[in-house]
């Protein structure tokens, strides 16, 4: 191609910036032309997506919105959390809306602010940020259902729209009710696919092709009108033909609760699945290979020790376009743990998940952990209570440093922050720090310091009349930041 200007690199590079959309790829260096290390310059604007919380009327349901305090984040700026516009009862979008309104107004950053619905009405929430708000915005959506179907704690993070999501873990059981949720921040409508596979390959299909996700709304599908086949372990996929959606399953158990299934991590030959707790009385894992060809896995488990190979369970043979699943009972014997997936030969990509049950038969509870990307420059997680909180952390390949901060609290309490070292191999359950003179919620973020890759996730327990009450969710790099060349980097590597 042409010799690309310098004023339209610049020209991309402020693009990205704004919008922390657009992905830069560093062309390779060449001994003539050694390309300079891109600036990591804060996001100035970003969308979040809530999924509706629950249809049980005795479900209350919390948001809680957080943005860390970020080196060169400009001074103003707004945001707002606000629900999707409510379609009519054919869905087609037709006939009178409700207006919207904000669930809650973010604060400045450092401090979490927090929002409550109660009942079956929660809509889906559209959240957009600009300016100081939105290096690194996390929203989280967390919702008590005292009984019934799904009943237990289920929590998601709110996410950006994208076009193609996994979801190993999914199930259209007999005891399953499950939903995947779409939603649509745009002014044009969304057309989606939505895909099955089970033990035996795909299930035959044609309700779930083309389904439309109208403007600035949220479609529930519930996956058991999909196919007449009855499947215990599924992994779904969403693809979507035009337009973007934000997309999470809702997974719930007539016996066993339910939580959030968020999508797994982009198909990969090795995954990470941080975060088990050590009390989990069973872990069950599903993977799928969405390639040609099958994919055969070492098991391992990051203990605080150091990592072991479950007994039983060395090695996990994945066939091409099936689902596999495998019981591994309650592998972390009392103690911290994350599960490590890496090929044992030829590398073949795959997506994976964790059914995590903790509890006694009839008051059990579950939650889901799918593989996650490394933490990278700072992840954060919102919604935290003094006593119920969990952070686990893992360095698979080496040991790392990270620092932990608290928040201040929604409601008062001054923030603080401590290092920790992770050995490598290992998984630990740190002795996270609380806001001094807490009162509310607090948000952890989390940012490494040196050493290897580090994989986290959060738990929050809420026990109520015996029942375990939890909910998982991983920690990804919390997107506040994006890679900028420099201005005058010499782009004639981008010639062909």
């Amino acid at each position: 191609m042409n010799r690309t200007t310098l004023s339209l690199f610049a020209g991309t590079a402020a693009l990205a910036a704004v919008t922390g959309f657009a992905a830069l790829d560093q062309p390779a260096a060449t001994p003539a032309h050694t390309a300079e290390a891109a600036a990591q310059l804060p996001v100035e604007r970003t969308t979040l997506l809530c999924p509706a919380p629950s249809l049980s009327d005795i479900a209350d349901t919390s948001y809680t919105s957080f943005t860390p305090v970020t080196k060169g984040a400009t001074s103003d700026g707004k945001a707002a959390l606000q629900a999707a516009t409510e379609q009519s009862a054919d869905g087609t979008g037709g006939g009178k809306k409700k207006a919207a309104k904000p669930v809650l107004t973010p604060k400045a950053p450092g401090t979490p602010v927090t929002g409550d619905t109660s009942g079956a009405d929660g809509p889906a929430y559209v959240g957009t940020a600009e300016g100081k708000y939105a290096s690194g915005w996390t929203v989280q959506e967390t919702t008590e259902v005292a009984a019934g179907t799904g009943r237990g704690l289920q929590g998601v993070n709110c996410t950006p729209a994208d076009t193609d999501f996994w979801f190993p873990g999914a199930s259209t059981a007999a005891s399953r009710t499950d939903y995947v949720h779409l939603t649509n921040p745009d002014d044009s409508a969304a057309v989606v696919d939505i895909e099955l596979y089970g033990k035996d390959g795909q299930l035959k299909s044609t309700v779930g092709e083309g389904i439309t996700v109208p403007p600035n709304a949220s479609e529930p599908v519930l996956l058991s009108t999909l196919s007449d086949e009855r499947q215990t372990d599924l992994t779904v996929h969403v693809n979507v033909r035009s337009g973007r959606v934000g997309a999470s399953v809702q997974a719930l158990d007539d016996k066993t609760g339910g939580d959030w299934l968020a999508a797994s991590a982009d198909p990969a030959g090795s995954l990470v699945l941080p975060g088990i707790p050590k009390d989990a009385t069973d872990v069950r894992l599903i993977a799928f290979t969405p390639g040609d060809n099958d994919a055969d896995l070492k098991v391992r488990l990051a203990s605080p020790d150091g990592t072991i190979t479950p007994a039983g369970n060395e090695t996990l043979h994945v066939k091409s376009g099936m689902t596999t699943a495998t019981d591994l009972g309650d592998v972390t014997r009392g103690e911290a743990g994350s599960l490590i997936l890496t090929p044992t030969d030829q590398s073949v990509p795959v997506v994976a998940a964790l059914r995590v049950t903790r509890g006694k038969p009839g008051k059990q509870e579950t939650a889901y952990i799918p593989a996650t990307a490394p933490i990278g420059t700072r992840a954060t997680s919102a919604d935290n209570s003094g006593k119920g909180t969990t952070l686990s952390l893992t360095a698979p390949t080496g040991t790392a440093q990270v620092k932990v901060t608290a928040s201040a609290g929604s409601e008062g309490g001054t923030a603080v922050s401590k290092t920790f070292t992770i050995k490598s191999g290992t998984t630990q359950d740190i002795d996270a720090p609380v806001p001094s003179g807490l009162k509310g919620t607090y948000a952890l973020t989390v940012e490494p310091l040196s050493g290897a890759p580090v994989y986290g996730a959060r738990t929050l327990a809420a026990t109520e009349e015996g029942v375990p009450g939890f909910t998982i969710q991983t920690l990804p790099d919390d997107r506040g930041t994006v890679a900028v060349p420099e201005a005058d980097q010499d782009v004639s590597v981008l010639q062909k």
